[in-house]
């Protein structure tokens, strides 16, 4: 960013030289400077107290090496401190205010999650590639192999031609397309109901069925590891493995539920037990139907063809009032969904039990007019005793014994102000309903269903225990097939 080329014709020219370099970088510095103040950064940041230290240590970070450019510091945003109102993580319902706020001033918005890490300089030399004054939408490009119920079938004919962002990478839209987008919100509210997967959601409203643009990729927005060789040209980076905070919680520290049915008896538990069962020391299986060969246990709750949300408080109640005070944590997951509870373990070690936590893969449900967030249960729901405490005090129920569970947990606790917290390593679906290059830099936690798969092999290719390299929790090549 800095190279100067002078053409020196003789020795006193030469003394100047150093003069000469030293005006050159101090004017490159400043312009740099004053680019980068036409930037506003936008962190993916979430209330809990775990995440929300990250994402400070992200803008403490991007500040310094913006300090180390001149006066000149750009904005940096959190989003669970931009708008206390549940929508603000879907992105779009802020369009309108960052119009108001930085539509004349400012060049690009830019997001990245709290685990993205930028190199301020190679991302102002990256921005710099795209005229601001025309609307831009930048990433790394994801794309769907094969069509899936996650992104509701789209492009069903060939679904690798419409490509959407990994935030994990970062990705920036130009003010002119905020500008546009927020014109459009105003006269046409957002209409879809249900947040499933926001960066596939997002790039279809910015494209507008061919009427806005598409996402141009940018090789400079990397998921690569800092230390990987890979991510010398690279402006963004991702550090791509399990948290860990210390020691893994204790086996005992963690009660998993599994929720059942006598018709899956047969199936579906037998997975259980040949995968995940053995990494769990607490486990109960609760079902419409004692059998003692399992053994599950009947709750006295009727099964539901459609949600379970009669099941789910009664688990609740139980773990309240059945199980130890001193077991902090409890998991819900359906008869399908394959987990790695050493791999949760870990993850647990970087939460307070003592916060009321309410952890998973987060979905929205009418976020663009109020509306609430919740855990989608297929991947697993995770609680600690203290959120269980306080929304089994709230009083807070089912409305019916069939509605669906996960989303009136979501419901009770946005009235009781306790956010969800999201991570991105639960699954509610496949590894093949995902692409390739999303889940190269996790180690996920949870995949949800068995529907044309072998769940055994799934589970032993993508969560079993072995598949970890050392105790820092980095990720290993694993010999993933196509699953």
């Amino acid at each position: 960013a800095f190279a100067v080329s002078v053409v020196s014709e003789g020795a006193e020219d030469e003394t100047e030289l150093p003069v000469l370099q030293k005006s050159e970088k101090s004017r490159t510095i400043s312009k740099l400077g004053r680019e980068l103040k036409g930037i506003v950064f936008v962190i993916h940041s979430q209330s809990n107290s775990f995440h929300s230290k990250r994402a400070e240590d992200l803008k403490r970070d991007i500040l310094k090496q913006a300090a180390g450019l001149g006066k000149e510091l750009p904005t940096v945003l959190l989003i669970h401190q931009i708008n206390r109102h549940e929508g603000a993580w879907t992105i779009l319902p802020l369009m309108k205010d960052f119009s108001v706020t930085y539509g004349k001033n400012s060049s690009w918005i830019f997001f990245c999650e709290e685990d993205t890490r930028i190199q301020v300089i190679k991302l102002l030399e990256t921005l710099r590639r795209f005229d601001k004054s025309k609307e831009w939408f930048l990433g790394k490009a994801l794309y769907d192999e094969e069509s899936t119920i996650i992104h509701h079938y789209a492009f069903a004919e060939n679904p690798t031609v419409f490509k959407f962002p990994d935030f994990a990478a970062g990705w920036a839209l130009s003010i002119p397309l905020v500008n546009k987008l927020a014109k459009k919100l105003k006269s046409e509210p957002l209409k879809s109901d249900f947040t499933i997967d926001l960066k596939h959601e997002i790039a279809l409203y910015i494209w507008q069925k061919g009427e806005g643009p598409h996402l141009t990729p940018v090789p400079e927005f990397c998921t690569d590891d800092v230390n990987s060789y890979k991510a010398d040209h690279c402006a963004t980076t991702f550090s791509n493995f399990l948290p860990l905070c210390g020691e893994p919680v204790n086996k005992e520290d963690v009660f998993v539920a599994v929720k059942t049915c006598r018709k899956f008896h047969g199936d579906r538990i037998p997975v259980v037990k040949q995968t995940w069962e053995r990494e769990a020391a607490l486990i109960e299986y609760y079902s419409d139907y004692a059998d003692s060969s399992i053994p599950t246990i009947d709750l006295g709750v009727p099964n539901t063809d459609r949600g379970h949300c009669g099941k789910t408080f009664a688990i609740l109640e139980r773990f309240l009032n059945h199980t130890s005070p001193r077991t902090p944590w409890l998991v819900v997951v359906d008869d399908d969904t394959l987990i790695s509870i050493f791999r949760l373990r870990k993850l647990l070690s970087c939460y307070d039990p003592n916060e009321p936590v309410f952890l998973g893969e987060r979905y929205g449900y009418g976020l663009g007019t109020g509306g609430y967030s919740y855990i989608t249960g297929g991947g697993g729901m995770v609680f600690s005793r203290t959120a269980v405490q306080k929304l089994l005090a709230s009083k807070c129920r089912c409305y019916s014994m069939d509605a669906p569970d996960d989303m009136v947990l979501g419901m009770c606790f946005s009235g009781l102000g306790i956010p969800i917290t999201h991570s991105p390593l639960f699954h509610q679906a496949r590894p093949m309903d995902y692409p390739k290059d999303y889940l190269s830099h996790q180690i996920p936690v949870s995949f949800h269903k068995h529907w044309n798969i072998d769940p055994v092999k799934v589970y032993f290719t993508w969560l079993a225990p072995n598949t970890e390299e050392s105790h820092k929790g980095k990720k290993v090549g694993y010999n993933r097939e196509d699953l």
